[in-house]
C-alpha cells in the first residue's frame, strides 16, 4: 500500500509539472501563483478538517494527490521562473542566490518543524496554520507580485 501511495503521488507530481511547463505561458505567472496559494491553502483547510473529524481513506489519498497536484503545477516550478525573470541583471546572481538560501532554509524549516508541530497541535492544527499561511502568502502575492510574462529581462 505504502509503494501504490508512493507511485500515485510521483505520477501526480510529474504529470501537473508538464501541466506546468503548458500552463505558464498561457496563464501568466501571477495568475498560477495565486492559483497555487489559494488552492493549496483551501485543501490544507481540508486536510485539517478531515483530520479534526478522523476522516480515513480515499478522501485522504485525494487531498493528498491534490495537494502535490497543485504545488506541481505553481508554486514549486513558478518560483523558479519568476525568481529568474523579476531581479535586473545587475543583481540577479546575488538576488538569485539570496532567494535561493532563504526557499531552502524554509524548506529545511517545514521539515523539521512537522513532527513538533504535529505533536503539539495534531494534525489538524498542524494543517490549519498550514492554511493560514496559503492566506497570508495569497495576500502578499496579490498584493505585490508583479506578471512578468512577455517581459523583456532587464540587463
Amino acid at each position: 500500500a505504502m509503494f501504490i501511495n508512493i507511485v500515485i503521488t510521483g505520477i501526480a507530481n510529474v504529470v501537473f509539472t508538464i501541466v506546468a511547463l503548458y500552463t505558464i505561458e498561457k496563464w501568466g505567472r501571477r495568475k498560477l501563483m495565486l492559483l497555487g496559494a489559494s488552492g493549496l491553502g483551501l485543501i490544507y483547510l481540508t486536510l485539517g478538517t478531515c483530520y479534526f473529524f478522523e476522516v480515513k481513506g480515499l478522501m485522504m489519498v485525494v487531498l493528498v494527490v491534490a495537494a502535490i497536484s497543485v504545488y506541481a503545477m505553481t508554486l514549486g516550478p513558478v518560483t523558479w521562473t519568476l525568481l529568474a525573470e523579476i531581479f535586473p541583471g545587475r543583481v540577479r546572481g546575488i538576488a538569485m542566490g539570496t532567494c535561493t538560501f532563504a526557499l531552502w532554509v524554509g524548506c529545511c524549516t517545514l521539515t523539521f518543524s512537522f513532527p513538533s508541530m504535529n505533536a503539539a497541535l495534531g494534525s489538524s492544527g498542524t494543517f490549519w496554520i498550514y492554511s493560514g499561511i496559503c492566506l497570508c502568502a495569497f495576500i502578499f502575492l496579490f498584493r505585490h507580485l508583479p506578471e512578468t510574462k512577455g517581459k523583456k529581462l532587464e540587463n
